[in-house]
């Protein structure tokens, strides 16, 4: 598993009953986690010192219960090439709060792969899909790349522009863009687009701007193929997300190595070409750390793809 184990602003104290205890910078947060399945006394002092509470109805969706909370925070990050990234929180629907810290685990990889080649006097170009309120966005141009921020959703966008600003990357080299990810990509491939690495984090469903409809078990791979032909000849990385149960780190592997260039060659992405290329693909669970007891919480998986190396 890749652990979220940098946190400072960020922790899981303890998690239980289909629940899990956080603290977001100062502020206590108790919210529904479907992993949680097991039943361990909720002796940490934090459950009855929450600040939130999100209570999730039998029938579907939720409500959230507030103790003294505001109505927006910030919480900051330090990457391993020493760059400092700052989000605004705000609990909304469905129990969010505007950020997914496990995915520090990502930045911290991928942050430093761009910084190493910028370093090296490269360009790096990304291009981030379902792109949320920036997370990613904010890891790679503070790296050094410049990046393309896509998502479907005009208010996450603006979310992501804020926290930009916050972060000291206002007029970082950032494309912002509303639009359908999977007709975005299309177009990408009309104009001849390249890009030395691409983030994915695909919802299970969702809707574009203009109402188109996506099902992940149905669509996801498809959209792999489509992106290996935005990828430069010697790409850098390639990164996607899954939080859909079925899509396990096995499954993201098996997409990811027969639908990008893996085994193809740069000028035959995807087609079985036995003339391999220099990379490789991995894929695992991304988890949490419980401050409580020393385990790990899982939240999702990510598949990887980069240079193999030597």
């Amino acid at each position: 598993m890749w652990l979220a184990d940098g946190w400072k602003d960020y922790e899981v104290i303890d998690c239980s009953t289909g629940e899990k205890l956080e603290r977001w910078g100062k502020y206590l947060l108790v919210r529904p986690d479907p992993q949680v399945i097991w039943n361990t006394p909720k002796a940490e002092p934090g459950w009855k010192k929450r600040n939130g509470h999100y209570h999730r109805s039998s029938k579907g969706g939720g409500e959230w219960e507030f103790f003294d909370l505001p109505e927006e925070w910030t919480v900051s990050y330090t990457l391993p090439i020493g760059r400092e990234l700052t989000f605004r929180l705000k609990p909304f629907s469905f129990k969010h709060t505007g950020l997914f810290p496990e995915q520090a685990a990502n930045w911290d990889w991928f942050s430093q792969l761009i910084d190493s080649s910028v370093k090296s006097g490269h360009n790096v170009k990304v291009l981030n899909l379902f792109a949320y309120t920036g997370g990613a966005t904010l890891a790679a141009a503070a790296a050094g790349a410049s990046v393309t921020h896509v998502d479907a959703s005009k208010g996450m966008v603006t979310w992501a522009k804020e926290n930009a600003i916050a972060s000291g990357l206002g007029e970082a080299p950032i494309r912002w863009l509303v639009d359908d990810c999977v007709k975005f990509v299309e177009r990408e491939i009309r104009r001849g687009s390249r890009y030395d690495a691409i983030i994915m984090d695909p919802p299970s469903y969702g809707r574009g701007p203009k109402g188109e409809t996506w099902k992940i078990e149905e669509n996801v791979y498809a959209l792999i193929r489509l992106c290996a032909q935005l990828l430069t000849d010697q790409p850098l990385f390639f990164l996607i997300n899954s939080y859909t149960t079925g899509l396990q780190p096995a499954v993201l592997s098996y997409m990811m190595n027969t639908a990008l260039p893996v085994t193809a060659s740069a000028g035959d992405r995807g087609a079985g070409n036995p003339e391999r290329m220099p990379y490789t693909v991995t894929a695992d669970e991304i988890g949490l750390p419980v401050a409580s007891n020393g385990l790990a919480l899982p939240c999702g998986a990510s598949g990887r793809l980069e240079l193999r190396k030597p």
